[in-house]
């Protein structure tokens, strides 16, 4: 007979000030060992559900709640956090959230020095984890300059190493690259192999079909749904679509695209209109200067993070930028903005040159973590902020068209990760800028809404605007990309055409 480790009963779940429930009568019976995957669109209930299980429902968010949730034998409204912490482990959709050191090794170790184990153990336990989660090129380094991914695997590392009977992950892939997914998937295995009980909420289904047992289909924060995984992994792309899912499946053309092989060997495209990029060098590890700035160029070498003598972009494209974590795809995006302000570089369009600050207003980026960039008290305001002259009509058909009218007066730090991304994407619409740059956009979004930002980037390049996006989805870039430029180690290789 299966022993019961989490009970939800009956949970109804209001936010405190949130006009709506999040959870609606709410039930959900997780057996020991189970491996749970959660789907469905975002802000359907799902990061409410992992809420629940590790008790920041109702200890940290709080808001007006019935039912009562039971895990491992702990009624949750009863239970003090620090009371489940070798009981439950979790890895939040943006790492940075749970992070306490500012290096690696501290992190990893935090956990197991907090509940007070000896130096040795807490030692064996960094070793262990770090060799089954290959994490050798990411010790001893600053968490400030790892890649989102990279931060994503410090903190499963970190949760791993208190070793909870129970694993929550909230899109625990939403920033990695395909090695990277590959390695998250076979580190789920084994902790699926040493028994413990994982719930794993998800917009990427692909990855996980061989491993969930049963999948819980949530929508408008009830659990409408449920499959066994091999029913689940029987419906078409079409089933998927209607219920606004990604795909079970992967198209193998991109899935290679975006492997970490050299795809110079298929050839570059000839661009007859494009924007010049011409000198753009860039250092995380320059020298201190004296008396005057270090101008970095082609003789720097392998001192460089980012290494571009001359580039064109295809103008009113498309482009995806594919590479692996950590190899420079946010730094390129970053030094074309002009947000790394020791960057040279100069960008020609039109024949006119665009020199420093000037990039500024020539390019507008949607950062990978959004939270930097939202900075109003509503979702509205938020989007006017970025227009060169207010314009309220054009700002609700934009909220409109990404699904967020509704939301114009929430506070957008209220939002899920997805709509916050949305809200960011609609300021980047609102601005009008000629060059326009996304650093992962469609990484907290699930299938409906990812198509709907591939349309409207469509759209923006229909209409004549450039845009360059970051990206690990092979859905997205045989959605809407029209070339593809591959980073490796801050060198950019020529545009591929990205038709199959």
């Amino acid at each position: 007979m299966m022993q019961t480790t989490a009970q939800i009963n009956n949970v109804t779940y209001r936010y405190k000030g949130a006009a709506e429930n999040s959870l609606d009568g709410v039930s959900l019976t997780i057996q020991k060992g189970e491996t749970i995957l959660l789907c469905g669109a975002s802000g359907s209930g799902k990061t409410s559900v992992i809420r629940l299980l590790n008790g920041l429902i109702p200890h940290y968010y709080h808001g007006d709640m019935t039912g009562d949730v039971k895990v491992n034998g702990h009624d949750i409204a009863n239970t003090q956090l620090y009371e489940l912490a070798g009981v439950v482990g979790t890895v939040f959709q943006n790492p940075r959230s749970q992070f306490f050191s500012v290096d690696t090794d501290g992190e990893i170790v935090f956990g197991p020095e907090n509940i007070g184990l000896s130096p040795d153990e807490i030692m064996a336990r960094k070793d262990n984890i770090s060799r089954q989660m290959k994490l050798d090129k990411l010790l001893g380094r600053s968490l400030f300059e790892l890649s989102g991914g990279e931060k994503q695997r410090i903190a499963c590392a970190s949760v791993a190493a208190l070793l909870p009977e129970i694993i929550l992950l909230d899109e625990p892939s939403s920033n990695l690259d395909m090695q990277a997914i590959s390695m998250l998937h076979d580190i789920i295995r084994e902790w699926k192999r040493q028994g413990k009980t994982i719930i794993i909420s998800e917009h990427r289904l692909w990855y996980l079909k061989d491993i969930a047992d049963r999948v819980i289909f949530m929508d408008k924060g009830r659990k409408a749904h449920e499959w066994h995984a091999k029913d689940f992994a029987m419906l078409s792309e079409e089933e998927t679509r209607q219920l606004g899912l990604r795909p079970t499946n992967i198209n193998e053309h991109y899935l290679a695209l975006l492997s970490d092989k050299d795809n110079a060997e298929n050839g570059h495209t000839d661009i007859s209109d494009g924007i010049l990029l011409k000198d753009f060098y860039f250092s995380y590890h320059h020298k201190p200067y004296i008396l005057r700035r270090k101008k970095f160029s082609a003789d720097d070498g392998d001192d460089l993070s980012l290494c571009i003598p001359e580039l064109t972009i295809p103008k009113g494209k498309v482009t995806a930028v594919i590479g692996s974590n950590g190899t420079g795809k946010s730094t390129f995006l970053r030094c074309i903005c002009g947000l790394e302000k020791e960057c040279t570089g100069v960008i020609v369009s039109d024949g006119k040159e665009y020199r420093k600050r000037q990039r500024i207003g020539f390019s507008y980026m949607v950062m990978q973590d959004v939270n930097h960039q939202l900075f109003t008290d509503s979702v509205e305001k938020e989007v006017l902020l970025s227009m060169k002259e207010k314009d309220v009509k054009r700002c609700h058909e934009i909220l409109d068209t990404l699904s967020l009218l509704g939301y114009k007066d929430t506070h957008p730090m209220a939002l899920s990760g997805g709509q916050k991304q949305r809200v960011a994407i609609a300021s980047a619409i609102a601005a009008g800028a000629e060059l326009l740059l996304f650093d992962e956009p469609t990484s907290g979004l699930d299938y409906a809404h990812m198509e709907k930002v591939g349309k409207l980037l469509r759209q923006l390049a229909d209409s004549g605007s450039t845009v360059l996006v970051s990206t690990h989805d092979p859905e997205f870039i045989e959605q809407c990309c029209d070339h593809i430029l591959q980073i490796k180690n801050g060198r950019v290789h020529p545009c591929l055409s990205a038709a199959r």
